[in-house]
């Protein structure tokens, strides 16, 4: 079970990690604006853009991956095809950040879907276990 909580950190990082070039482009715009930061997020361009989006597509993508842990802590099914598919969905939310920010969108909607695919894996397996 350790793997899978330790996946669950990996993903719950994403977020923040992928916000970092965010930050960096808001700089560019004459200084990160804290007052108004998603006035600014929304006239950012190019790479600050899609860094924005992946940011917050972070967020979303954890919401489903937590989902898919609490099925595995209630089903009791921690075995190796578990963490493997909680480990492939880690390295998938990887790629999909970076190829978010190098701008290679089939890249990452592969990815994506992959991810997508060990995710409802993880459900659908945890909900046989019972």
């Amino acid at each position: 079970m350790a793997s899978i909580l330790w996946a669950l950190f990996a993903v719950a990082l994403l977020p923040y990690l992928a916000r970092i070039p965010v930050a960096r482009a808001m700089n560019q715009l004459g200084g990160y604006d804290n007052h108004l930061p998603r006035v600014q997020q929304a006239r950012l361009e190019g790479l600050g853009a899609r860094a924005n989006a992946a940011h917050y597509n972070s967020f979303e993508a954890l919401q489903l991956f937590l989902a898919a842990v609490a099925g595995c802590v209630v089903s009791g099914n921690y075995d190796g095809t578990m963490q493997t598919l909680a480990w492939l969905y880690v390295g998938c939310r990887v790629l999909f950040i970076l190829f978010y920010l190098l701008d290679y969108a089939l890249l990452r909607s592969i990815v994506w879907g992959v991810g997508v695919i060990s995710v409802f894996s993880m459900l659908v397996r945890a909900a046989l276990s019972v």
